[in-house]
């Protein structure tokens, strides 16, 4: 009879103690990032860190400094000559074609010659 009294309250014990060792789990894991974000907020206080992010991430630079951009000489493609290109179609719109045009002038030409029913 003690046995059936008992095994509820076991089970329920059982059940609370694992929820427990879960919400300890979650809880170090939220304080770990917590401890991470607080770092992060802490370094851009700094203004060396910020200048640095800058520089890096939107290519600033001081006034009366000289930006220069390094381009890998193998991943940039020479351009080809006009005279080698192929010919182009009757009412095509290219690129470049037009040099004193604005580009919005140029997709507004393409939106009419897409248009056209030949």
């Amino acid at each position: 009879m003690g046995f059936i009294l008992t095994l509820p309250t076991a089970l329920q014990f059982f059940k609370q103690r694992s929820a427990n060792e879960e919400l300890r789990s979650q809880l170090a894991q939220i304080q770990e990032q917590n401890a991470d974000a607080t770092n992060e907020l802490s370094r851009w206080q700094d203004d060396r860190f910020v200048i640095a992010q800058a520089r890096e991430r939107l290519t600033f630079v001081f006034p009366g400094e000289q930006a220069y951009r390094v381009v890998d000489p193998e991943s940039v493609e020479e351009p080809v000559p006009a005279e080698t290109q192929g010919a182009v179609e009757d009412g095509a719109v290219t690129s470049g074609l037009v040099e004193d045009q604005p580009w919005y002038s140029t997709v507004w030409d393409s939106v009419g010659v897409a248009g056209q029913t030949g």
